[in-house]
């Protein structure tokens, strides 16, 4: 079997690029082209230690050395804490990348009958590796950043209404600036079951104007944000709520 070592190093250094990139978008770190270049470079050369009789465990202590080296080379060296924040980013993007292509791989090149797999000696394209690396790698930053940002704007919510405190999970929307009579408007998805004086607040939405119907709340409680009196309560099922109960008022940070 013809072995193509330019060929190799090629691919080793187009995965390695893609990995380096991936990991400073997710640590949101300006790295300048030419230093993903080198570090991809210096993480090419593990393909080289193949070709020598190493057991497996030096090769994965030459293989973890060159990681070390790929991130120093690509994004310096400030302190311990933030470079092993670094290595463990690019080691977890590089796990994820690495699972999915061997599950590809697992999927394309074997059939099986329960858990028993049979080679069927056929091979996914280099190509189609290369062209997939990038979606996975892409819809993965955009699943974690948006993950991320949910959990950023994420806040238990304590609303009192009437004498009872009703306890939700609020989203922080900065878009939502809703006010009704010079106070802010918080949105929830749901039932109104209070016994409290009904508002229909006017809004602007996709459709056109609408009415939301709301009541007025004593106080609510944000979490680690504040405490504000006289809200406007909102009910809509219609809202989109990133999961969460309520949807608070960007007049609120």
């Amino acid at each position: 079997m013809k072995i193509y070592v330019d060929g190799l190093l090629f691919l080793n250094f187009f995965f390695d690029f893609l990995l380096l990139i991936t990991t400073s978008i997710i640590l949101k770190r300006y790295v300048p082209f030419f230093r993903s270049i080198l570090g991809a470079f210096f993480g090419s050369l593990s393909i080289l230690v193949l070709f020598f009789k190493i057991d497996s465990f030096l090769l994965f202590i030459i293989k973890i050395y060159l990681a070390f080296l790929m991130c120093i080379v690509t994004f310096g060296y400030k302190n311990i804490k933030t470079f092993i924040k670094t290595f463990a980013t690019f080691y977890i993007v590089s796990i994820i990348l690495g699972g999915f292509l061997y599950y590809f791989n697992l999927e394309l090149s074997s059939k099986h009958v329960g858990l028993i797999f049979y080679n069927k000696k056929v091979s996914p394209n280099i190509i189609f590796l290369c062209i997939i690396s990038p979606i996975i790698l892409y819809t993965y930053t955009k699943h974690l950043k948006m993950y991320k940002t949910k959990i950023l704007s994420t806040y238990k919510v304590n609303v009192l209404i009437g004498k009872e405190t009703v306890e939700l999970e609020g989203f922080l929307d900065t878009g939502n600036v809703l006010k009704y009579k010079g106070k802010m408007v918080i949105i929830t998805n749901i039932e109104n079951r209070f016994k409290e004086k009904k508002y229909y607040v006017p809004f602007k939405s996709v459709s056109g104007m609408n009415l939301i119907e709301c009541i007025k709340v004593k106080k609510v409680e944000v979490i680690d944000l504040g405490i504000y009196e006289n809200i406007y309560l909102g009910f809509s099922k219609n809202v989109e709520i990133n999961g969460s109960d309520v949807l608070l008022n960007g007049g609120m940070i």
